[in-house]
């Protein structure tokens, strides 16, 4: 069956179309929120001059959701997720608001690190409660299929909504570096809105769980998700699959991260000048735009090749792929190499991630899905801060190194060396047979 056939089979189920709508405006949002947060933070000619620099600003802005979020995600288990969704929205678009003000009144950073956190944390929460939602309006021979088309046309629609930020930033050139982050903000604010009001159109327990709370006893709560949570990784542990696909995204990611810090600074000191935040911005926003396409073939050709290869040797054909995209950039920083590699690489990335949520959604029961993917985050968070601290240390001033890529090149292999090695077929849960391998 082919994409197109696939997307317009999905399509036909309203509550698969419903999600689409809250899932495009919401990461177009996204796109446009990480290119203000960059124009404030990573392209203003004042701060984050270095790698060390940008590590902190990784830090700050993710560590404390890390911290955090594994004491809220669990919640997706126990509160309806229509509702999050339209409340976490609405909550961004009020966050953003207050980012806007804070940067017309010049405030200190720690005022802004400490919003855009916040705001931040709220988007990976929304995400936990969109997956583990999906299965409740897909069929599950659709599950795959469904996993390949909406967080890949999601995470296209945020390098879309992060491209328009760019242009906007390109139609105001005499602008401060306030002005610029407040208008690719605007519009994040305003897909945020527009995501509040689409999810209104899925019914209140279209998304699950299907035992939700009657009644918040946040104390009694709090006392039992750390409980709850350390019994969620006993049993991903015990299932062995979902528990080895986390760590491989794990590690994926924390390569990704490193060449995406290198990104930044490539942008800023090798392809543009830094003393003209539009100009770097711009041809940062063009990387974007680039990764955009591998994460749009990774939509199309996932569920093309569904029926060739498994989930597990897809995951290890995706982190080969990862290496040769790097391969590319121990050559040349040249645009022509790092736009190569931006689309080499989100291919990877992206078709590691259709397989890895694929196998944690099959392999985890609905009564412990929102808490998998609270630690699932936990896990993205922990990789992308350790990226970024690693970038700090081994990345020149510019952001790059020869020495560093061809590292990054022999870790891809290793990973996919000894992911090949792990079990494909998970081990049953209380009460139930192994699951078949796919």
């Amino acid at each position: 069956m082919s994409f197109v056939r696939d997307l317009r089979h999905l399509w036909r189920a309203r509550g698969f179309r419903h999600l689409a709508y809250v899932r495009l405006l919401s990461q177009g949002g996204d796109g446009m929120f990480q290119v203000g947060i960059a124009a404030a933070f990573f392209f203003d000619p004042t701060m984050a001059t270095t790698p060390e620099a940008i590590a902190a600003g990784f830090a700050v802005l993710l560590a404390p959701f890390t911290i955090v979020g594994p004491f809220v995600g669990p919640l997706i288990d126990r509160w309806q997720r229509q509702r999050i969704l339209v409340v976490g929205n609405l909550v961004r678009l009020v966050l953003v608001g207050a980012i806007v003000l804070l940067l017309v009144w010049d405030t200190p950073t720690w005022a802004l690190y400490a919003v855009a956190l916040l705001t931040l944390s709220v988007n990976r929460f929304l995400l936990a409660a969109m997956t583990a939602g999906l299965p409740r309006v897909v069929a599950p021979e659709d599950l795959l299929t469904a996993n390949a088309v909406l967080p890949t046309l999601g995470t296209v629609s945020a390098a879309l909504g992060g491209t328009i930020g760019g242009i906007v930033t390109f139609l105001m050139p005499d602008a401060s570096d306030a002005g610029l982050a407040s208008a690719a903000l605007a519009g994040a604010g305003i897909a945020f809105g527009l995501a509040a009001w689409a999810t209104l159109l899925i019914g209140h327990r279209d998304l699950g769980p299907a035992n939700p709370l009657e009644k918040l006893r946040l104390g009694a709560q709090v006392r039992e998700l750390g409980v709850e949570l350390a019994q969620a990784v006993r049993y991903l542990r015990a299932r062995v699959t979902p528990f080895h696909a986390l760590g491989v995204m794990a590690a994926q990611r924390l390569l990704y991260g490193v060449m995406f810090v290198a990104s930044i600074l490539i942008s800023r000191e090798v392809l543009g000048d830094p003393s003209k935040p539009e100009e770097a911005l711009g041809r940062f926003t063009i990387v974007v735009g680039f990764a955009a396409v591998g994460f749009g073939l990774a939509a199309v050709l996932t569920p093309v090749l569904k029926e060739r290869f498994s989930r597990h040797t897809w995951i290890v054909i995706c982190l080969c792929i990862g290496a040769a995209g790097q391969v590319v950039l121990t050559v040349s920083a040249a645009p022509w190499a790092l736009l190569s590699a931006a689309v080499i690489v989100s291919f990877a990335v992206q078709g590691g991630k259709i397989a890895v949520d694929t196998i944690v959604q099959r392999d985890t029961e609905d009564h412990v899905r929102g808490r998998a993917f609270t630690l699932y985050d936990m896990a993205y968070n922990v990789a992308f801060i350790s990226s970024a601290v690693i970038g700090g240390l081994v990345l020149p001033d510019d952001g790059y190194s020869r020495w560093v890529m061809g590292a990054l090149v022999v870790v891809y292999l290793l990973v996919a060396a000894v992911f090949a090695r792990a079990p494909r077929a998970a081990a049953p849960a209380p009460g139930q047979a192994p699951a078949p391998a796919v």
